[in-house]
């Protein structure tokens, strides 16, 4: 727990906390996921905050357990690239947007419903008799993290749309971009095929979808701290250049030869490394950094060190 990044481990935490919490209260009569889970939007029982509550319940142990093992797999990752602010604004953000694709879906759900029984009804009368089932429907309840979760499993497959990764059961490394769009594929004829498996097909779907928007913005509005895929290439490559530098440091000692530094400066061979292992060391606790905090958590002279121990390469 130590190593996995701050809002990764806090989001694991809340969920576990909430799912023992709703086992312990059942037992005593009292439903939270009645209380918290996302209700349609025409029952009586729905609040708009439960958008958000939702996502922190889930429905049984394998419910929870797979949920938290992708968001941990592949959270860490995305987290470590983004930073924790914008990987929190991301995973709430596609949570929400997967209730809302929730919700349409289950609004088509019921036109259909009664449109199959009475198909005089227009859209007017349908609000009308979606009042008077308003108790009936609070039945239609979403909860789990699967949509947010779904949005950090499309992040890495478009951030390192190479990188492979094994998958239970497949025998064979799959590249992430295609585990993703098989996911998808699965996810559409699941939605299409199984209406009644009582799973939030569209839900998954939806916090696809609005990870996928919200990607494809950043990388085509860059801000100064970047996001999308060369955030990613920036943040393995750092990784694999600080590991290159510690395997390869200099063999020449003394003063046999004499370097140039900036400025016009001469420096000995014991002087030149003497520098550039004291700048390792910088750049090390700041790669430490940003596997612990982000990219975002670095000071402005922070984001220069890094900046100029990449053009010494």
């Amino acid at each position: 727990m130590r190593n996995i990044p701050i809002v990764t481990k806090n989001l694991l935490i809340i969920n576990i906390i909430a799912f023992l919490a709703t086992m312990m209260l059942e037992a005593g009569g009292v439903d939270l996921n009645s209380m918290l889970g996302l209700h349609f939007f025409m029952a009586s029982d729905f609040q708009v905050w439960q958008l958000v509550t939702y996502m922190f319940l889930h429905a049984g142990f394998t419910h929870i357990l797979f949920n938290m093992f992708a968001l941990w797999m592949f959270g860490v990752v995305i987290e470590n690239v983004w930073g924790p602010k914008k990987f929190l604004f991301y995973y709430i953000s596609c949570g929400v947007g997967a209730g809302i694709m929730q919700e349409i879906a289950q609004f088509f759900s019921f036109y259909f419903m009664i449109k199959g029984q009475d198909p005089s009804i227009g859209m007017l009368q349908l609000f009308e008799v979606g009042h008077q089932l308003s108790g009936q429907l609070n039945m239609w309840t979403t909860i789990g993290a699967s949509g947010a979760v779904y949005s950090i499993l499309l992040a890495f497959g478009m951030i390192f749309p190479n990188e492979r990764i094994f998958i239970f059961p497949l025998p064979i490394p799959i590249k992430a971009k295609w585990f993703v769009m098989i996911y998808v594929a699965i996810e559409l004829f699941s939605a299409v095929g199984t209406p009644g498996d009582n799973v939030a097909h569209m839900a998954h779907l939806g916090g696809m979808l609005f990870g996928f928007l919200m990607i494809r913005y950043w990388n085509n509005h860059p801000s100064g701290n970047g996001y999308g895929r060369s955030k990613g290439r920036e943040f393995f490559e750092n990784l694999k250049r600080n590991f290159d530098r510690r395997s390869g440091k200099s063999e020449n000692s003394g003063f046999s030869n004499m370097h140039v530094h900036k400025g016009g400066a001469k420096e000995s061979d014991w002087q030149y490394n003497e520098r550039k292992k004291k700048n390792q060391e910088e750049v090390d606790r700041i790669l430490d950094k940003i596997r612990r905090s982000g990219y975002d958590s670095l000071t402005k002279e922070e984001k220069q060190t890094l900046f100029d121990s990449s053009q010494d390469r």
